[in-house]
C-alpha cells in the first residue's frame, strides 16, 4: 500500500509541474549568474565613480538658450531624415516581408528572404552611417540611407509576423473561389495587416528620430551632429539645449504615435472580431 502511494504521489502532474518551474528558475539564475562573471564589474570601481558622474551632470547645466535656432533647424532635418529613412524602409520591407512568410512563400524562398533580413539586422546602424558618408559626403542623405537600410531588418520582421497571424481560413476560402495570388493578398491579407503595419511604420518612425540623432557621430546630418560636435568641443551646455530640445519633439511624437497605435490595434480587433 505505501509503495503504490509514493508511486501515485511521484507520479502527480503537480509534482512534475513544480520540477519543472524550479528547473526554469534554476537554469535562469544560471545564465544571469553565468553573464554577471563576464561583465567582470568592480563594485569598488563604481562606488569611485560617482563623483565624476556627478561632476559631468553639474557641467551639463544650465543649457544654453543662445543656439536654440540651431537646435531647431537641426531637429527639422531630423525628423527628415526619419521620414524619408522609414518610408523607403517600409517600401523595402513589405516584399521581403512577403517572401519571408511561411503562409505565403516556399519554404526555399523564405530561408533566402530570412538570410537577408538577418544579414541586415546584423550590421549596426553606426556602420551604416559610416559606408553611406563615405559614398555621399557628410550630412543628411548619408544619414537618411542608413536609415533606410537599417529599417529594413526591422519592419521586414514586423510584416512578416503580421503577415504570418492571418486568419488561414480567409485565404483558403479565396483559392477555393478561384482567386489569384493577387487578389488574395489585396481581400484576404491587406485589410487584416494594414493595422498592425501601419502602427509597426509608426513606432519604427519614432525609434528613427532617436537613432537618426546617434548617426550624428559619424558625421551623418542631424541633430546627433551638433550634438556631438559640442561634446567634443567641451561646450556641455549647448549639448544640452540639443538634448532637450530632442527629449521634447521625441515625447510629442511618442504620444501622438501611441494615440494612433492604439487607434489601430483597436481597429485590427474590431476587423478580427467581424470575421
Amino acid at each position: 500500500m505505501t509503495k503504490t502511494y509514493k508511486t501515485l504521489k511521484f507520479k502527480h502532474p503537480l509534482f512534475f509541474k513544480w520540477v519543472k518551474g524550479l528547473s526554469i528558475l534554476f537554469a535562469v539564475i544560471a545564465v544571469y549568474v553565468w553573464a554577471l562573471q563576464g561583465l567582470q564589474v568592480d563594485l569598488k570601481l563604481l562606488k569611485d565613480s560617482w563623483p565624476h558622474i556627478v561632476d559631468f551632470i553639474t557641467r551639463l547645466w544650465p543649457p544654453d538658450l543662445s543656439i536654440l535656432d540651431i537646435a531647431i533647424v537641426r531637429l527639422i532635418e531630423t525628423i527628415q531624415m526619419s521620414i524619408w529613412g522609414t518610408t523607403i524602409g517600409a517600401i523595402l520591407s513589405l516584399p521581403l516581408a512577403v517572401l519571408s512568410a511561411r503562409n505565403l512563400a516556399p519554404r526555399w524562398i523564405q530561408l533566402f528572404a530570412n538570410f537577408l533580413q538577418n544579414v541586415v539586422r546584423s550590421v549596426p546602424s553606426i556602420v551604416l552611417g559610416l559606408l553611406f558618408v563615405a559614398a555621399t559626403g557628410l550630412g543628411a542623405p548619408a544619414g537618411t540611407l542608413a536609415l533606410g537600410i537599417y529599417t529594413i531588418g526591422y519592419l521586414a520582421k514586423f510584416y512578416q509576423e503580421a503577415i504570418e497571424s492571418v486568419e488561414p481560413r480567409s485565404i483558403e476560402s479565396l483559392q477555393v473561389c478561384g482567386a489569384s495570388w493577387l487578389q488574395i493578398a489585396q481581400y484576404g491579407i491587406l485589410p487584416q495587416v494594414l493595422p498592425l503595419g501601419l502602427g509597426y511604420t509608426l513606432y519604427m518612425f519614432e525609434y528613427n528620430i532617436r537613432a537618426a540623432s546617434v548617426l550624428g557621430v559619424v558625421g551623418a546630418g542631424g541633430i546627433g551632429f551638433e550634438l556631438v560636435n559640442y561634446i567634443k568641443g567641451f561646450e556641455y551646455n549647448k549639448a544640452t539645449t540639443m538634448m532637450l530640445v530632442l527629449l521634447v519633439v521625441v515625447t510629442a511624437i511618442d504620444a501622438l504615435s501611441s494615440k494612433l497605435r492604439q487607434h489601430l490595434e483597436a481597429s485590427y480587433r474590431f476587423t478580427q472580431k467581424n470575421k
